[in-house]
C-alpha cells in the first residue's frame, strides 16, 4: 500500500485553519480581540520558524475549554461550510482525486488541534487525520493539549505512531506540505513535493529534487 500525506494549512487550503477558526468565534462574541492580536503574534513566529507550541496551543484551544466534543461538532461543521470549503485549492481536490484512484490510502497530518483537522478531513473525503490530541475530561475539552505535538520532527514521530496503530507498512510514501516548519515530514517520504513555497523552500526543493507545486484558484 502506498501513502499520500498532505499538510493541512495553505497546503490543501488556502489560510490556516486555526486562525480562521478564532475568528470565526470572534465573530459570535465568543473569543477576545485581545486573544486574536496575540494568536496573530504567535503566527509571525510560526511563519520565523521559533514558535513556542506550549503557549500556541494553550492558547488556541482555550476557546473549547469546558466544551462536549458533540456540543462543538454543529459550530464545526458551520465553520467548515462557510470558511474552509470555498478556500480548498481545486488542485488540492484532484491530487487528492488521484491518489485515490491509484488505490493510495491519503493521510492528512496537521499542527492544528484534532477537533478542526478530523472534521476539515472529513469533508475533503479523507478517512485518516492527524492533529495535536486534545484531551478530554469527564467528557469535556480541557483546553489543553495531550501527547507529541504533531508539528515539526513531531509529525514524524506521530505518523510513525499512527503506522504502527494502524498496522501499516507503506511500500512508498508521497509528502506534500509549503512549509519549513515540515522539512522533517519532507525529508522523511519518498517523494516530497512543496506547495507554493517560499523561495527558500523552493530552492531546497530544487537542490533535494522535490516536486514544487503552485496551487491557485
Amino acid at each position: 500500500m502506498n501513502l499520500a500525506i498532505f499538510d493541512l494549512d495553505e497546503t490543501l487550503i488556502a489560510g490556516d485553519s486555526a486562525t480562521l477558526w478564532l475568528t470565526f468565534l470572534a465573530e459570535r462574541g465568543l473569543v477576545s480581540k485581545a486573544l486574536l492580536a496575540e494568536e496573530r503574534r504567535l503566527m509571525d513566529d510560526y511563519y520565523a520558524g521559533t514558535l513556542d507550541m506550549n503557549v500556541y496551543m494553550a492558547l488556541t484551544l482555550s476557546p473549547i475549554e469546558g466544551r462536549r466534543p458533540e456540543e462543538l461538532a454543529p459550530l464545526v461543521e458551520e465553520f467548515i461550510t462557510r470558511h474552509i470549503a470555498p478556500i480548498v485549492y481545486p488542485q488540492a481536490r484532484e491530487r487528492l482525486a488521484w491518489h485515490r484512484a491509484q488505490g493510495h490510502r491519503c493521510l492528512i497530518i496537521s499542527a492544528t488541534g484534532e477537533h478542526l483537522v478530523r472534521p476539515i478531513a472529513h469533508h475533503l473525503g479523507v478517512a485518516d487525520a492527524i492533529g495535536v490530541q486534545t484531551e478530554i475530561v469527564q467528557g469535556r475539552y480541557s483546553g489543553r493539549p495531550e501527547g507529541v505535538y504533531s508539528f515539526q520532527q513531531g509529525k514524524v514521530v506521530r505518523l510513525g505512531h499512527w503506522l504502527r496503530e494502524q498496522g501499516i507498512e507503506p511500500g512508498f510514501c508521497y509528502g506534500y506540505s509549503d512549509s519549513h516548519n515540515d522539512l522533517a515530514l519532507l525529508e522523511h517520504v519518498d517523494e516530497a513535493a512543496v506547495i507554493n513555497g517560499s523561495d527558500s523552500l523552493n530552492a531546497l526543493a530544487v537542490e533535494r529534487g522535490w516536486q514544487r507545486l503552485s496551487w491557485r484558484f
